[in-house]
């Protein structure tokens, strides 16, 4: 899955992150150098975080490709859409853009928002403050 988003919706020629290849050498290939999982570290949002950290990514045909690893071993993929004019066909994108990525990956859930930082874990996920749209596959 996590293959298959990359392959589809990141620019891996020009993926504008320089740990880029160390994730792909430890989650896609399975074979990390020494120093990788200390380049992911730097990833991290929140120092005592043990596993959770994003990447933001170039995408194609999109602002950026997000991935996200949670406390919980949780995979969160995204895309960004950049919308400068706060265009209100934005949102509706967005929502068809959740609903079409969740049926594609299999997701469960799904969350989006202005400015709204990739969820780390569990608690982080059930935030409302900035989430706009919420889906839940039941």
């Amino acid at each position: 899955m996590l293959s298959r988003f990359i392959n589809r919706y990141v620019d891996t020629e020009n993926p504008q992150e320089p740990r880029f290849d160390a994730f792909v050498r430890t989650y896609i290939a399975g074979e990390p150098a020494p120093g990788d999982r200390d380049v992911l570290a730097e990833l991290r949002r929140d120092p005592c975080a043990e596993r959770a950290f994003f990447l933001y990514l170039q995408a194609n045909d999109y602002y950026q490709a997000i991935i996200t690893l949670t406390e919980e071993n949780d995979l969160v993929l995204g895309l960004s859409l950049d919308d400068p004019d706060n265009d209100p066909a934005t949102l509706s994108q967005a929502s068809a853009l959740m609903a079409a990525l969740a049926q594609e990956f299999g997701a469960t859930s799904g969350v989006a928002g202005v400015e709204l930082p990739p969820p780390q874990s569990i608690s982080e996920w059930a935030e409302d403050a900035l989430v706009m749209l919420r889906y839940e596959n039941d």
